[in-house]
């Protein structure tokens, strides 16, 4: 954590020195030096801070494909950080050793991320991506760099859980260039269960981004909870509502963190779900089929 946190955006003061934080969808209420459940926010004296602002615990440059994103800039690559903490619990977390823990991290502010960006430029690198953990929980930190990131021309890409307020997400649309968004299930229930979100929010979120920049969506699919025909059909034709030529991404899951089973989807049954995909949008892709 920094000695001097930076101030966060989207708070309420409660009596006895609590708040609430506004940022995201559980508006926890956060006791004098407690975080709310993104780890990453923290309630100082009855003030909130953003105490994972500039601590990056990930750092590569990486194909744009890897985000993924696959009609973004093809062929290019992308500074890529991230940092600790999640608003969301799910319980197969595949980075879970980032997103569900305080991870050791390294101090770096937002003009020092943006030379590198910059110095990285001649190797491929199209701009920063804020991934690997959830980086809207560090909301202030994406709006910093990302504001930078356009004076030196680059692009900024956000990948995300879309677990956010539409407030703070319109602040921060404009700044970002391209979006993948997780939409985890069509079944609110294993949101509620299994991810600790809420599926209308994601929709809403990613409706809003399509709206002012490139959006992708990924899927990752667990063999029987969020695989049924009738919900990627459900979903796709949603998706199809807003744009038929949003990418889709069909992902699939290996057992991690909390979860052992069920063993990760068959390549036939992925392929099958894609073809019922596709009869509603343009561009379905298969994703973690090289294991």
């Amino acid at each position: 954590m920094t000695k001097q946190p930076r101030p966060a955006q989207y708070w309420l003061s409660q009596p006895n020195d609590e708040v609430v934080c506004r940022l995201c969808p559980h508006h926890c209420r956060i006791r004098p030096g407690k975080t709310g459940i993104c780890r990453a926010r923290q309630n100082l004296a009855g003030r909130l801070f953003a105490v994972n602002y500039g601590q990056v615990t990930s750092m590569a440059l990486d194909p744009i494909e890897k985000k993924p994103l696959a009609f973004f800039r093809p062929g290019s690559q992308i500074l890529s950080i991230g940092s600790f903490g999640c608003n969301l619990r799910c319980d197969f977390c595949q980075n879970w050793s980032i997103s569900q823990q305080e991870a050791p991290s390294r101090t770096i502010m937002p003009d020092e991320v943006v030379a590198m960006a910059e110095q990285t430029v001649n190797r491929g690198n199209i701009g920063l991506a804020y991934t690997y953990n959830e980086p809207l929980i560090g909301f202030e930190y994406v709006l910093d760099c990302s504001r930078l990131i356009r004076q030196v021309g680059l692009s900024n890409i956000l990948v995300t859980n879309g677990f956010i307020e539409t407030g703070p997400f319109a602040e921060l649309l404009p700044w970002i260039d391209a979006l993948n968004i997780d939409l985890k299930s069509w079944d609110p229930s294993y949101y509620r269960s299994i991810c600790g979100g809420d599926l209308s929010t994601v929709r809403s979120s990613i409706k809003q981004a399509a709206a002012v920049a490139h959006v992708e969506v990924t899927t990752l699919l667990l063999p029987g909870l969020n695989d049924r025909d009738d919900d990627i059909r459900s979903l796709a034709g949603w998706l199809a509502s807003i744009n038929p030529k949003i990418p889709l991404h069909l992902t699939r899951y290996h057992p991690d963190y909390k979860r052992t089973d069920p063993p990760p989807i068959s390549k036939e049954r992925l392929m099958s779900l894609a073809d019922l995909a596709r009869k509603y949008l343009d561009r379905v892709l298969l994703g973690n089929i090289l294991w």
